[in-house]
């Protein structure tokens, strides 16, 4: 019963159909890692995942589809370049580590472009434990973006609903609640994720962006760094994440299969309302620390009374199977991630390990 951060797990059927065809991929006799890229092969996979997402998520045809490489992390860098001009601002709205970590990026991009990242907002003096507001945020009407993060992986923190900054392009990192329902694509200029915590493994990085804003970048920058080089290719500019796209495919297919993203949605909620409805009955021994319309739905973090306690609590668990309880080394405690892998079922066996814990040591 994983239940990891990211890289986290994945659909079982995902896994089999990978193992199943490993060895010899569409009759072909080899495995998909081995063919070319350009081949129709390899591209037949590669058009479908791009089909099964744009189908999945509704994405208009006015925005792109990126398949590209680096993690979020790089999309920190890359975004500033491409779209904080000289002389410019750019908004960004912090909740958590991930959001600290792109304002940081963009930070460093600005004092060499002579550009300004604008902190238009943050909770990290109430220890992240609540999203921003819209109306606190404090925006650059001039702002070349509005940059910030749909769920915050280490501490716990999401936007329950889409919420929009002001009238800039809007720029959203959704690496850790991607695809766990659907959202309307057209108000983002971008979205931006890591497939490795909800669709798919490490390696591959999800862009959606509207062409408009992908057209506007800078034209000066290496080919490797300009989105509209990458699209203009269809995410075949240079060797893309072969497996990792194919394996991508097949969470994709499975998703579609279970009903698409209301179903998962549905399922996603009532895995998080099992849990939050635990730690609420134990209330006096758990304890979560994010405010009560922040909590995110993907990732649930709680403490128990002592750290010792929570390190029981890890290893207990860990001899019942379930893995990846350990909170982020930065903040501690527990942190259980209910991405749309996670079986209903490992909730219900966690839950009432939660239960016999509590009535064992509280």
């Amino acid at each position: 019963m994983n239940f990891n951060a990211g890289p986290a797990t994945l659909p079982l059927p995902a896994l089999e159909r990978a193992r199943d065809e490993l060895l010899d991929f569409a009759s072909t006799g080899m495995s998909v890692m081995e063919h070319s890229h350009r081949g129709k092969e390899y591209e037949a996979v590669h058009d479908e995942a791009l089909s099964l997402l744009r189908e999945l998520l509704g994405v208009p045809t006015t925005h792109d589809i990126l398949f590209l490489q680096g993690g979020a992390s790089l999309q920190f860098a890359t975004i500033p370049m491409s779209f904080l001009p000289p002389g410019g601002s750019a908004d960004y709205v912090v909740t958590g580590a991930w959001g600290a970590k792109a304002y940081s990026e963009a930070g460093k991009w600005a004092a060499i472009a002579g550009a300004r990242a604008n902190l238009a907002a943050t909770t990290k003096d109430g220890g992240y434990t609540r999203i921003v507001r819209p109306e606190e945020a404090k925006l650059d009407p001039a702002a070349a973006y509005v940059h910030w993060t749909s769920n915050e992986t280490i501490h716990g923190v999401q936007y329950r609903d889409v919420v929009r900054f002001g009238a800039r392009p809007q720029v959203c990192d959704v690496s850790s609640d991607f695809l766990w329902r659907k959202i309307a694509v057209a108000p983002f200029s971008m979205i931006y994720g890591g497939a490795q915590k909800n669709i798919g493994p490490s390696g591959v990085t999800v862009v959606i962006a509207s062409k408009d804003f992908i057209g506007a970048g800078r034209k000066d920058l290496p080919s490797i760094l300009q989105y509209r080089e990458h699209a203009e290719a269809r995410s075949l500019l240079n060797t893309p994440p072969t497996f990792g796209i194919y394996l991508m495919r097949n969470v994709l297919a499975w998703l579609e299969g279970l009903g698409g993203l209301d179903a998962i949605e549905s399922r996603n909620r009532t895995k998080a309302d099992v849990l939050y409805a635990a730690i609420a009955a134990h209330a006096g021994f758990y304890r979560c620390p994010v405010a009560e319309d922040s909590r995110s739905v993907m990732n649930v973090v709680f403490r128990l009374p002592t750290e010792d306690l929570e390190k029981r609590f890890v290893d207990e668990a860990k001899k019942q199977d379930m893995v990846g309880l350990k909170g982020h080394r930065s903040v501690g405690g527990i942190r259980v991630s209910l991405y749309n892998a996670v079986e209903p079922a490992w909730v219900d066996a966690l839950t009432q390990f939660m239960k016999d814990f509590a009535k064992r040591a509280g």
